[in-house]
């Protein structure tokens, strides 16, 4: 499962990199929901066992809702589950000659005439990245119907350790859940 330790990378620098958005059912009753287990598997793990990733997303969305006022069920009213995916992106920048490098003091105001070598023309930056989404998805049990969806897309630094990814889970979780009005009985 590269692709879960990949995507749990995207939560890194989450006050100032990620993109969250929430929505939720509005026809649902959610004073009636009182407990919440986990789909088995989740999306972001192999049907053949539980991954470590998928233990740490588990341990933090339970200390969410449990802050909530939520229990853990084997008979629950919600059901929760994680997927991910992450996509290739590129992003081109293109700069007016004479905004940077020798000429930079000029900052757009003017370039150079020709003749020196400088060349007219624009300055163009290609950058490849990967862009990962998680999202958390809440389900009436009962009814087979999403109630509630937090996501959060960000860029991936697949350099993080272990230790990292572990502690930036946690804190996406929770800017995640931020947006997650409820507690049980209100």
């Amino acid at each position: 499962m590269a692709q879960l330790a990949f995507i749990a990378t995207l939560l890194a620098g989450c006050a100032s990199g990620l993109r969250i958005q929430t929505d939720y059912d509005h026809t649902a009753d959610f004073s009636q929901y009182e407990t919440y287990n986990f789909f088995n598997p989740m999306g972001i793990e192999s049907p053949n066992y539980s991954s470590i990733y998928g233990a740490i997303f588990r341990d933090a969305i339970g200390k969410e809702m449990a802050s909530r006022g939520y229990t853990l069920s084997d008979n629950p009213d919600l059901l929760i589950n994680v997927s991910g995916r992450l996509q290739d992106k590129t992003r081109v920048t293109t700069k007016p000659y004479g905004t940077g490098g020798y000429y930079g003091y000029r900052r757009g105001a003017y370039g150079a005439w020709g003749g020196y070598g400088y060349g007219y023309g624009d300055t163009t930056q290609v950058r490849n990245y990967t862009e990962g989404t998680i999202n958390v998805d809440i389900v009436d049990r009962e009814q087979k119907r999403m109630i509630w969806e937090g996501v959060a897309v960000g860029r991936v630094n697949e350099k993080s350790s272990n230790e990292k990814k572990r502690a930036n889970i946690y804190a996406g979780i929770k800017e995640i859940f931020a947006a997650y009005p409820f507690r049980v009985s209100q």
